[in-house]
This record gives structure tokens, sequence and C-alpha cells, in this order.
């Protein structure tokens, strides 16, 4: 069915009419892909109906890159990571062929984009060629000299792509080389026949000479270089018929034709200047070439000599034979016009390459004008070299000089620091043995007091107690607590100075900070404490929050490590004699602090022997916490504070006063009723915990000072044991903190990170796991995939997104 029947018989089943070309150009995105397609745009968009096709060969995705800058195998990724990554690389390359498909848009044609996944460019343009039956193929070619060697990816790609595809290779917007179809070169073989036979018909209408004389050389070689392959299937057409007509021919006539025909060709005039050419030129090649031409007339002189020798036929050409071998010799001239074109280009190409030569060698002479230069200036610049090192050497010896001086100076000066120094702290320690120690102190003006609290104003009062009243205030952007004595009787003052001395000299965690005072008018300032004392917490005064049991248990731990600080302080250990539940105070998160040590007392032994007692006339201290034999015989110890620990430990259970609350405690543990005396108000108590830390009370007090247990070997350890179930608890509770997100849990210690780093497989990991990880094994934890390498980036982002946390939790 002929072409035109097929459009019109899809016009009358309302289908559009197929495209009667189909034209692929294969890009690869970048600036020069546009001058490919405005090229094919422009050769065959007037055609007729084109069908375009963009091939476009991206590579195939093999990897999925992470955040860190590193690749993971794309085998080892989740299948929904891949696909989304694919169809990211798929749209990148959309947008970047867009423009070109707008380019076909604009001149109104049909374009198709296709992408093609391959590491082989020219296996997947060649494939695309074959599967789609494209008649064109447009690809970009660089420029390239004329022996220039090796092939480029254009020319693979035209060797590769099949026979029935005419591929055209583009440079900068011009034709570059052409490889025709084979249909193409079918038909300008048939189209040479036909120019034979029309010449054989009609001789009179050729003029061979004419027509030699106006090619130039620009178009013999412009033909050569497109219509070479034709070239040798035209000489052999024209021989064979030659062949086909000597059969039947007279051989003497044949010869005699023939010699005449080429005796008018003068040849060997051409072949003189070729080769005197040649010889200026000094190039062997198209010498060949001219007697290789030479030697195909005299092959055929010899050939048909033969053919008359053994021919038995008539002795005359016919004219149709003498016309074949005219077109014959006229293919053979333009042929040698083409070698003279050839020899053309060898030329100039042989005089640009001599002036090059030229251009270098004028080159190399300033150059070596140059080296001479250089070579004078590098022979004065080692002369002044060798000035500059004798003066450097001079130099230095007088550095070296003024170098020994200084460090004698620096030494004779060091050692006269060091005696000066040694004389200062002689004369401190005197001072200090005349004068006494230096308060550590900061001293408030009373001025500064009294307007901070507003003259002692009612509304800003805290509390009042025995030996003072405290009120709240603000002292230079601080909120604090100023404790002021009721009178200056000489006792007050003893108190006063016993705890400014103490609180100005120690440190604990526990133990309430001392800001400063004004010792002229009795003020002690301190921090200030946001929930009061633990007292007012216990019985619910002013309606305050009970305090949950898991945080009476931690507050049991730290009253006991504060009171073990002050046993072992030095030089001279410290008894409180006044410990009670109105004298712990707590901070906004519940932290108890020990404060009020007015009454302590410091022992005159050394550490070593915390046993030893001591006599005290005045027995002092609040009822129902002062130990029972220091009441009875005036001697106190460490045990004095134990007893009044324990008492404070049983109210922290119950929440009741402490008369007779030690008994009311022992028998309810005896008859196994210990939840009857529990703080209701306090949550659900753990009974064998609260069992233990109940004996623990009861033991710490015994009337006997020999039962009462060992603060820091017995009572603290326990505590701790207790504080640590208590922590866990509160964590577990249904109001706690909620769990740490996944990202904080190490993937190897199933615990919140320390040191979050970022191992090579990309995973975080605590810095200690992973070490100890490392160097027992070198695959990953969670793919179990070897590391290319052993380096931990610290991951601060995470580091910070914890502490945060952790401050929150707390």
């Amino acid at each position: 069915m002929e072409e035109s029947e097929i459009i019109e018989v899809g016009g009358l089943l309302g289908l559009p009419p197929p495209p009667s070309l189909t034209v692929a150009i294969a890009i690869n995105g970048n600036q020069k892909s546009k001058y490919v397609v405005r090229w094919a745009l422009e050769k065959f968009v007037p055609e007729g109906k084109i069908m375009y096709k963009l091939l476009h060969v991206r590579p195939k995705i093999t990897t999925v890159p992470t955040p860190m800058g590193n690749s993971i195998p794309i085998s080892q990724v989740r299948d929904d990571v891949a696909t989304a990554y694919r169809k990211e690389v798929e749209w990148q390359a959309t947008e970047k062929l867009l423009p070109y498909k707008k380019m076909c848009t604009q001149k109104k044609v049909q374009v198709e984009i296709l992408q093609i996944e391959s590491d082989d460019v020219v296996y997947a343009i060649s494939r695309e060629v074959a599967k789609s039956t494209i008649n064109k193929l447009v690809i970009g070619a660089s420029s390239r000299g004329m022996f220039s060697r090796g092939k480029n990816l254009s020319s693979k790609i035209s060797e590769c792509t099949p026979k029935f595809c005419t591929v055209y290779a583009v440079s900068k917007g011009k034709l570059s080389s052409l490889r025709p179809s084979d249909s193409e070169t079918n038909g300008s073989i048939k189209d040479d026949r036909s120019e034979t036979s029309f010449s054989t018909n009609d001789s009179s209408s050729y003029n061979s000479s004419s027509q030699a004389e106006s090619i130039d050389h620009g178009s013999i070689a412009s033909y050569a270089h497109f219509r070479s392959p034709s070239l040798p299937m035209q000489r052999f057409e024209a021989l064979a018929t030659i062949n086909q007509t000597f059969l039947h021919k007279n051989t003497n006539s044949c010869e005699k034709t023939l010699h005449s025909r080429l005796s008018s060709l003068d040849i060997e005039e051409q072949e003189d200047g070729i080769n005197s050419s040649a010889s200026n030129l000094d190039i062997g090649r198209p010498s060949s070439g001219f007697t290789s031409c030479r030697s195909l007339v005299t092959d055929n002189q010899s050939w048909l000599s033969d053919q008359a020798s053994t021919s038995d036929g008539p002795s005359d050409f016919s004219s149709e034979s003498q016309i074949n071998v005219n077109f014959e010799l006229e293919k053979l001239r333009v042929e040698l016009r083409h070698i003279q074109g050839m020899y053309a280009m060898a030329q100039s190409e042989a005089i640009d390459a001599s002036r090059k030569v030229n251009d270098l060698h004028k080159r190399r002479l300033e150059e070596a004008s140059k080296l001479t230069e250089i070579n004078l200036k590098e022979v004065e610049a080692k002369e002044l070299a060798l000035q500059e090192k004798v003066k450097y050497e001079a130099a230095k010896r007088e550095v070296d000089h003024v170098k020994d001086c200084a460090e004698r100076e620096a030494a004779q000066k060091k050692t006269a620091e060091i005696m000066a120094l040694h004389e200062a702290n002689e004369k401190e320690k005197l001072e200090i043995a005349l004068v006494g120690p230096l308060q550590q102190y900061r001293k408030f003006e009373w001025e500064d007091i009294v307007s901070a609290t507003s003259s002692f104003s009612d509304n800003l009062r805290i509390g009042m107690g025995a030996y003072g009243t405290v009120y709240k205030c603000s002292l230079h952007h601080t909120t604090a607590a100023v404790k002021v004595l009721h009178s200056k009787e000489a006792h007050r003052k003893k108190q006063f100075q016993q705890e400014l001395d103490i609180l100005s000299n120690i440190r604990h965690p526990h133990l309430l900070i001392l800001l400063g005072a004004c010792p002229d008018h009795g003020c002690l300032v301190y921090e200030y404490m946001e929930n009061g004392s633990l007292e007012d917490r216990l019985f619910r005064k002013n309606n305050t929050p009970s305090i949950p049991w898991f945080e009476r248990c931690r507050i049991a731990w730290e009253i006991a490590s504060a009171i073990v600080f002050l046993h072992n302080s030095k030089p001279k250990p410290i008894i409180h004699r006044d410990l009670k539940p109105a004298n712990i105070l707590l901070d906004h998160n519940l932290v108890s602090k020990i404060g009020d040590v007015g009454l302590s007392k410091m022992l005159q032994s050394d550490s070593s022997a915390l046993s030893s007692m001591c006599k005290d006339t005045g027995p002092v201290g609040t009822l129902c916490y002062i130990d029972p034999e220091y009441q009875r015989t005036g001697l106190i110890s460490p045990k004095s504070d134990v007893y009044a620990f324990g008492m404070v430990i049983l109210q922290l259970l119950t929440a009741k006063p402490a008369i007779a609350l030690a008994h009311v405690v022992e028998m309810a543990v005896d008859d196994g009723r210990l939840a009857d005396v529990l703080d209701p108000e306090a949550g659900q108590w753990p009974i064998e915990e609260t069992k233990e830390l109940a004996v623990l009370g009861l033991k710490c007090a015994e009337l006997r000072r020999r039962d009462r247990p060992d603060l820091k070997d017995q009572v603290l350890p326990a505590l701790e044991r207790l504080k640590e179930f208590a922590d866990r608890a509160r964590d577990m509770a249904p109001n706690a903190q909620p769990p740490p997100p996944n990202h904080f849990i190490c993937p190897i210690l199933k615990d919140i990170m320390e040191d979050p780093c970022v191992a090579a497989d990309g995973y975080t990991y605590d810095r200690k796991a992973i070490e100890i990880w490392l160097e027992e094994d070198d695959k990953s934890p969670m793919t179990n995939l070897p590391l290319p390498n052993k380096n931990l980036i610290p991951n601060y982002t995470l580091l910070s997104a914890i502490i945060e946390w952790k401050s929150g939790k707390q």
C-alpha cells in the first residue's frame, strides 16, 4: 500500500495522519545542546510532518546520597526511599530538558522526551534507534582537526547506529559530518546509473571539459567528503558496462579509440604538476594517491588490450561504448581534481604549521633571552643573600647575647618574686595569728537592707523564730531572705557570729547559702527558698501541696549527706545540735538545705576522732529532738545529730508531731500495721522499702548513743539505695516526665546518650559505646556491613536537645 493510500484511509477513520519522518535528537543538557536542537528544527521542519524525539541518556542509579555527604548502595535502603530518589532524579532530568521541548513546541511540531537509564551511551542510543525505527538521528560533535586521531563519542554513535538511519553530527550549529543510510547510498548508485544511461543516450548534451572546469576545489572537497563512497561504485558500474560491450567489439578499434581518448586528457601534464606540488610540500601521501589513479588508467588499457586480443567480434566500437568510456574518464578526472583539492588543503596546513614553527622559534629566542636575564638576577640574588647571611649571623649573635641577659634577669626576677611571695605568706600568717582570719562574706549596708525590706514591712515577713525574724527582699537584683536578730544581747550576738563564721567558710549543696551580712545591726542575708520549711510542707500550713513519698526519700538522703559533711569538716568537726523540720528549707524544686546553724558546736578534736565528746554545761536545742544522753549528761557528740535525724525520718513518714512519735512507729512496725501511721497524702507507699526506712529511723532514734548506727558508713548507703528506688518510681509515675524520644536512645546501650556522635554508617551512637564496639568489631551495629572508616563526628545538635530535655525533666 502506498503512503498516500495509508494517509487517505487514516483520514476516513478520523485518525491524525502519521508523521512522515521521525527525527531523534540526542542531547545531554549542556549549553551546546540548544545548537543541535535548533539545527535539527531548521533542517527538517520544512520537509513535512515531523515527529521529534529528544533522547537523554542518564547513568543508572546505584547509590543514594545521605545528609552526611556519603552514599549508600541502593540495594541497602528501603524501597520507598529508593523509589522517591528515582522520582527525584527523573524530575530533575525532565526539568533540565524542558527548554529543548519548548523550542520544539514553538516550531509547532510533535515532540516526545525519552529518558534512557544506561551507563553505555552508545549502546543505549543505537538500541533506541533500532527499537523505534528512527529515520534520522542528530547528535552533537566537537570540532576536530584533519589529522586528529582517535574516535570521539559522536564517531562511536555513528558507527554503532543501524544502517537504515541517517546520522547527522552537528558542531557549533553547523553540520560537521554525515553518515548516510543504506537507502540513500543505494539511491545514489541508482542516480549514477541513470546519469550514465542518460549520458549514453544523449552524448551531445554532456560536455565533460566544460563540466570539469566549472567544479572548484571547495565543491570537490565537499563532494569527496559526503559522496566519496559512491565513486568506487560508479567506476565499477562503468567498467562493468564497458566489459560487457568489449566482449562483442573489435579489439583493434577499441585500442585506437581508447588511445585517442587518453591522449586528449593530457594526464602526463597534470601528473607532472601534481608531483611537483607534492615535492614542494614534502608529503608522500598525495603522490601515492595520484599514482594509484594513473595505475588505474594503465590497468584499464592493459585490460582492454587483453580483451581485444582474445575477442573475435567486430572491429569498431559502437557509439554507446564510446560514450561509456568517455563517462568513466570524466569520473577519473573528477577524482583527480579531488586529489588536487586534498593537495591544496595539505599545503595550507603545512604553511600554517611552518608559521607556527617560526612563532615557536621566536618565542624560544625570547625565552632564552629572559632565561639569561633570570640567570644574571639569580647571581645578583645569591650575592645579596650572602651579604644578608653575614648580617643575619651578626644579628643572631647579638640576639643570643640579649637573650642570655634577659634569661639571667628573668631568673633573678623570679627568685625575687618567690622570696617576696614567701615573705607575704609569712606576713599573712602573722596577721591571722594577731587579728584572726578574714571574713569570707559580703557586707551589706543597713540602708540597703531597710530599703529592700520596705522598712521591715509585715507584708514581706516570711517567718519568725526564737532568735530573729525573716523577711523576703531583693538585693542587687537577687531575691534573698534577711534574718534580723530580736535583740543585741551577748548570747544572741554569739549565735549570730557562730552562724556567720560557719556559713561564710563552708559550702555544700544542701547547706543554706549565706549571701552576706550586716554585722553592725545583726542581719544575715540568705538565698531565698521558695517552698519554705519542711515543717510547713509536712503539716500542710497555708494549704501547701503535700510532698510525694519518693521526694521524701530523696530529702532524707540530702539531709544525711549535709550532716555527714558537717561532721567531717576540717579543721574542726561541727555538730548542728538543732536539726528539725523547721530548720530544713526547700527551694522551688523541693531540694532541701539545712539552715540555722547558730547553735552549732565545733569540737576541739580533729576528724579522726569524731566519736569523742565534749562537755556542754547548757544543753540547747528543741524538745523531742535533743539527744536524751546529751540532755542528761551534757556530753555532745556526732551521735546527737543522728538522734535528731532519726526523728526527722519518722516525721517524713508520718507527718505527725515529734512527741512520742518513735513509740507510735515502733508499735506499728511490731504489730504489722505500719501503713496505718503513714501519711496518706504522700501517695501509695511501697511496703517493703517504707518499712526499711522506718526501721532505719527507729535505729537512729535509739535512747542510748551506742545503739545508734554510724551516719556515714551505715545510714547514708541505705538511704542512697532507697533514693535510687524512689527515683525510678518517680519516673514511672503517671504525672512523671514522658519517656525520652527514640533518637535520644543509643542503639547499643539502649539508654539516653551522654555524648552523641555520628559513625560512618550514618547512625548516631554514644561515643563511649561505639568506641568500645569499634575496638572489637569493624562492622556497623545497625546494618552489620563493614564500615568504610572509624571516624566519629560529634552531633552537637542532638546533644543540645538532650540537655534541654533533661533540664525540663528536672
